[in-house]
């Protein structure tokens, strides 16, 4: 969750003796955490959402996808409006366009409505997200930054061990008949309880000399993405048509006018959605491959193995969000002792650790499903998942700091940015790759008997890939630096310190 907006100093903290800064901590931290659950919790109501609104799998993907899509899109501008507008405007403008779009979400009518109000939603996360830790920056002193980020960790943990349970109780619960509907509508009291709140507590901060915005660098980011994703999700469907990969191919003519115009703009007046100058860095531009590579990872997997365990093997939205525990334990617990233990000590070994840890969980996994099929139980899901809970945390934890090794100080809050917004990117495509490595292997027209069976042979063939992407990653990971960097201390520490969200990608 490292933010783009801390490109400069964020102004003066607050007072010592002001205990205001404590409510003001409570609420944005409630809002991230608002965020994070969002992310996680939708997954393991997808099934839900299908048979209640009538969804279509393309319409699926774009659920989970668009909110991830427009939160990517709006990340560096989000943050970059909270440096010119001022961080407590933009934050309660974005709390309240997401409670607004959560109240949509649980209202929508159709599937077309809900695909709508989930971009939106994502749309006013990157407003909302971007100001919660340039607030944090700008309210607490030096010295107290430690504990709070460390309070900030631990709502990151909680949110994503806790959104996929909350996610399934709502489900199972079914309250008040209304199915899937609550996992969004229990987002406005919060939401209206944090505006409220937010309008009293938080302290007005602005950027001294921040950037100007670049609208046509999100605009071509934006529709590059579109032009890529929309054949995707689509083109299964439609019996991939040509003007699906004429489109895929434009995708790349948009990303090339796009690294035209931001050298231009650069040049111009030094402030580009993307500093293309950090690209010259090879430990950046290979953990920036690493990132979007995971993201892409994380996208397929996460979807697909919701869709196996509620559709393929019929099992309830709580069995499926119990069956993830694991996971999520071993991930908070083995980021904990990578970032510690083990990264001063082994360094850039500790990541490629991860890779090799996680494809031996997928592996194990393949093999699982292989061997009992239909008849697989949650408890022998315990060994695949742990071990890629294990692998997982070794990664995402020390990721970001490795990728900022050798990044210009003056460089630290656009490179943070740029990194989770890639990451955001790569979990979308992911998403949109669901349709070629699952659906597209899956046939829709044998006897219902068999759908079982579909979906799994489905999610065999959608975690080769995904040991495919990691075998990737971990190549790339070679050419990240060897020993981490020397943090300086904390009164002179650069905002690229601060958590990153990229911790939240547990399911």
């Amino acid at each position: 969750m490292t933010s783009p907006s801390t490109l400069s100093t964020p102004g003066e903290p607050a007072p010592v003796g002001d205990r205001r800064r404590w409510f003001a901590l409570a609420i944005v931290m409630t809002a991230a955490f608002m965020d994070l659950v969002d992310v996680t919790i939708v997954n393991i109501a997808i099934p839900s959402i299908q048979r209640d609104a009538g969804a279509t799998f393309s319409q699926i993907q774009w659920i989970t996808a668009g909110y991830t899509l427009a939160f990517a899109a709006g990340l560096i501008t989000g943050g970059r409006l909270g440096d010119i507008h001022g961080r407590k405007r933009l934050f309660l403008i974005g709390i309240t366009g997401f409670t607004v779009a959560s109240a949509l979400c649980g209202f929508a009518a159709n599937p077309e409505m809900l695909v709508a109000s989930r971009i939106l939603q994502g749309a006013m996360a990157a407003l909302m997200v971007p100001q919660v830790l340039s607030i944090v920056h700008a309210t607490f002193p030096a010295h107290e930054r430690g504990k709070v980020f460390g309070l900030f960790g631990m709502i990151v943990g909680l949110g994503a061990v806790s959104g996929p349970l909350l996610g399934a109780l709502l489900t199972e619960w079914n309250i008040f008949g209304l199915e899937w509907r609550p996992i969004f509508l229990i987002n406005l009291p919060v939401g209206i309880a944090g505006i409220i709140l937010g309008r009293k507590f938080i302290t007005e901060s602005k950027a001294p000399k921040a950037l100007k915005l670049d609208l046509v660098g999100v605009v071509l980011v934006t529709l590059g993405l579109l032009m890529m994703l929309y054949p995707l999700t689509r083109g299964r469907e439609l019996g991939w048509p040509v003007w699906g990969y004429v489109m895929m191919a434009g995708a790349l003519v948009v990303f090339g006018v796009l690294v035209a115009y931001e050298k231009r703009k650069a040049a111009k007046d030094g402030s580009p959605l993307v500093e293309l100058s950090l690209f010259k860095v090879k430990s950046f531009a290979a953990g920036i491959a690493v990132q979007t590579v995971f993201g892409v990872a994380m996208g397929i997997f996460f979807l697909v193995w919701t869709l196996y365990m509620q559709v393929g093997l019929g099992w309830s939205a709580l069995r499926a969000g119990l069956t993830g525990v694991p996971f999520s334990i071993a991930v908070s617990v083995a980021a904990g002792l990578s970032v510690q233990k083990f990264v001063p000590r082994f360094g850039r070994k500790v990541l490629q650790t991860g890779a090799l840890t996680m494809a031996a969980g997928v592996l194990i996994y393949i093999w699982e499903a292989d061997r009992y099929g239909t008849d697989i139980t949650s408890w022998q899901m315990a060994l695949p998942l742990t071990v890629m809970g294990i692998g997982m945390g070794l990664i995402v934890a020390p990721l970001t700091d490795a990728v900022l090794s050798n990044v210009p100080k003056e460089h630290a809050g656009s490179a943070s940015g740029l990194i989770n917004t890639v990451q955001q990117m790569g979990t979308a495509l992911g998403l949109g790759l669901v349709s070629v490595v699952f659906f597209g292997v899956i046939d829709e027209r044998v006897a219902p008997q068999r759908i079982p069976l579909e979906f799994v042979d489905g999610f065999q063939n959608a975690l080769w890939w995904v040991t495919g992407v990691l075998a990737v990653i971990f190549l790339l990971m070679f050419a990240l630096p060897p020993k981490p960097r020397q943090h300086v201390e904390a009164e002179t520490a650069p905002t690229d310190e601060l958590p990153s969200r990229e911790t939240a990608l547990t399911p």
